[in-house]
């Protein structure tokens, strides 16, 4: 699919040719004085819009000339090269519109001749994907390197198709980045709501053990296999992950049903203890026998447990306090100590108002989700036909 007023074969070169690639590195935390100033130092983590302006995190001048850190020109292309193998960090990437740093999880790229980084965000969309799958290596984090990302071969149009495709391009993102923030406004509202009516004034502290029971039956059904996000709760590991992690025999994992909570334990970004999610599936599932499985009292107090817990200062203040050092210092939290400590519950008649808003606006949300989605399945399909 090209526009009508173009014609003849693209171009083939390498990245290595075409770009100068520079990845940063991270100042030494241990001096606070690195991270007080107004220099912009992007983690991949932040690398989720065609544009990035501003960071969490920034260091001070003489934080990145003691440490080495080009400051890299507003229009660079940077990509995230550790952490591949989760599927939500292949193909990330932004062109940053302000002069910044980098950590060295990021790897930027600087045009040597007529490819304008523009062009490359787009062809690295198309088949950053499949570069993650194929290419990154390590055992527990996959990542790329200079050594690998050079060789790989691109091929590119004349400069006049190259900015005609780049405009179009920028349309599509203009969109998902509007509903991007849609998205990001209600996901606040919720957190709103939530922390509000934790707040309330009928609210009495509970025990967890009060509100739930450990469920203990185990998966002789061989239900299918499902993990917990942070994002998307309870998933199918083949549908969302794109492979199975489960064992051969998975008869002994715990089973879930729906609106049961569970706990995963394992610490990811902002949950060092661990997540607490409702079950949302409709079907009864299986998941690993490490997660602690729950059943409510009712679902109205799954609800506001799941939303409750989905504060990560919550979760850690409530998890924190249950710790228990097992062999190598390791922090462990047994099933039944999970339910061992108190949250904020509000009567009866604020919770049902809170569940009816809440079901609420989540309903927008998975309305504006699918939206997005379809959004970038358009793109998808349009840099598939468009870039080779």
């Amino acid at each position: 699919m090209r526009f009508p007023e173009f014609s003849g074969d693209w171009k083939e070169s390498t990245i290595g040719k075409e770009f100068e690639l520079y990845s940063g590195n991270t100042p030494s935390r241990l001096d606070k004085e690195n991270f007080v100033g107004d220099v912009n130092w992007i983690t991949s983590g932040e690398l989720k819009d065609h544009y990035i302006g501003d960071t969490k995190e920034k260091i001070s001048e003489n934080s990145a000339k003691e440490n080495n850190l080009r400051l890299l020109p507003e229009g660079t292309f940077v990509i995230a090269i550790y952490g591949l193998e989760a599927e939500g960090v292949r193909s990330t990437g932004s062109i940053i519109t302000k002069q910044s740093t980098i950590s060295q999880a990021c790897m930027a790229f600087t045009p040597k001749g007529i490819i304008s980084n523009e062009f490359l965000y787009s062809w690295y969309k198309k088949h950053g994907n499949v570069i993650g799958i194929r290419y990154a290596q390590g055992t527990k984090q996959q990542n790329l390197s200079y050594d690998i990302i050079e060789k790989f071969k691109i091929r590119y149009p004349s400069l006049q198709e190259q900015d005609k495709l780049n405009s179009f391009i920028s349309l599509l993102d203009t969109r998902i980045s509007t509903q991007s923030r849609i998205i990001n406004e209600l996901q606040s509202l919720i957190s709103g709501i939530t922390q509000r009516t934790s707040k309330h004034s009928s609210v009495r502290m509970v025990l967890l053990s009060e509100l739930l029971v450990e469920r203990n039956e185990k998966n002789t059904e061989l239900f299918p296999v499902h993990s917990v996000s942070v994002s998307e709760g309870v998933i199918n590991q083949i549908d969302y992950l794109g492979r199975s992690f489960s064992a051969a025999d998975t008869s002994h994992y715990n089973v879930a049903h729906r609106g049961d909570i569970i706990y995963t334990k394992s610490p990811t970004g902002e949950f060092p203890f661990g997540i607490v999610k409702r079950n949302s599936v409709e079907t009864n599932v299986s998941v690993s026998p490490l997660y602690g499985v729950y059943k409510p009292v009712s679902d109205e107090v799954a609800l506001y447990i799941h939303y409750y817990f989905c504060s990560p200062l919550n979760a850690q203040n409530y998890l924190h306090k249950l710790i228990q050092k097992g062999a190598k210092n390791t922090i462990n939290i047994t099933n039944q100590r999970f339910l061992e400590n108190i949250i904020p519950l509000p009567d009866r008649k604020t919770l049902t108002g809170f569940v009816k808003l809440i079901s609420a606006v989540s309903a927008k949300l998975e309305l504006e989700k699918s939206l997005l989605e379809t959004l970038q399945t358009q793109k998808r399909y349009l840099l598939t036909q468009m870039f080779v």
